[in-house]
């Protein structure tokens, strides 16, 4: 069954994957009749919020783009950044959407943030616990399985992770296309229809991530709980 469930969500995966970026390349050859830069949109969103201390940069990269908490920064890949494009509105207003939530202390992103640091760590160690602990589990027949319950434990985080990282995305996007549409960057149904499209995509590869990651746990709490000699 699980096999099955890999993989189906492998996929699932690739479809999104290529779905989003064939997407992202179709708007970002659409021109916003607007004429805005990236970088000049999410100017003038932070502007319109009352957010004047986060600093707007271009960094490396495609599809690099995020906003960074700790810095308070907003950073756009030159695509964007530079950009006149619906795509490029639209990304640039979906992470400024990110600096909003900060601003505002939007409950879901707090608990990401917190949870940032234990994610971190866990999911450094989390492959090669797993990988040592299945092996001492099978040698032990399932007596030594403490190593295992260790790895699931920090997979559970990981995954918790992945989950409560939707309503941030589901969030931002929203709070992106809302004033996309009231400041009036996206003029009529087709930008605001491509710039919603895009959105929605970018949105599924988080949905899908986190299926992924809750298919994975299920695997290895079932080999835990399902072999455990007490």
């Amino acid at each position: 069954m699980y096999i099955i469930l890999f993989v189906g969500i492998m996929v699932v995966s690739f479809v999104v994957q290529w779905r989003f970026k064939s997407k992202f390349k179709k708007y970002s050859e659409t021109p916003l009749s607007s004429g805005m830069s990236g970088r000049e949109i999410a100017q003038k969103m932070l502007n319109d919020n009352g957010i004047y201390d986060v600093q707007i940069i271009s960094v490396d990269g495609q599809l690099s783009d995020h906003y960074n908490p700790q810095n308070r920064t907003v950073n756009l890949s030159p695509e964007v950044y530079e950009g006149r494009s619906i795509a490029a509105a639209a990304v640039a207003a979906h992470e400024c959407g990110h600096a909003v939530q900060h601003a505002t202390a939007y409950s879901w992103l707090q608990f990401r943030s917190a949870m940032v640091p234990m994610v971190g760590f866990a999911s450094k160690m989390t492959s090669w616990i797993l990988m040592a602990g299945v092996i001492m589990f099978a040698i032990s027949k399932g007596g030594n399985y403490w190593l295992l319950a260790i790895g699931v434990g920090a997979l559970a985080i990981t995954t918790v992770f992945s989950f409560v990282t939707l309503p941030v995305e589901l969030d931002a996007s929203n709070r992106a296309l809302a004033w996309l549409n009231n400041a009036g960057i996206t003029h009529g149904r087709e930008e605001h229809d491509g710039a919603k499209d895009a959105l929605k995509w970018a949105a599924m590869t988080y949905v899908v991530a986190a299926l992924s990651a809750l298919v994975t746990l299920l695997y290895y709490a079932s080999i835990l709980f399902g072999g455990r000699r007490d």
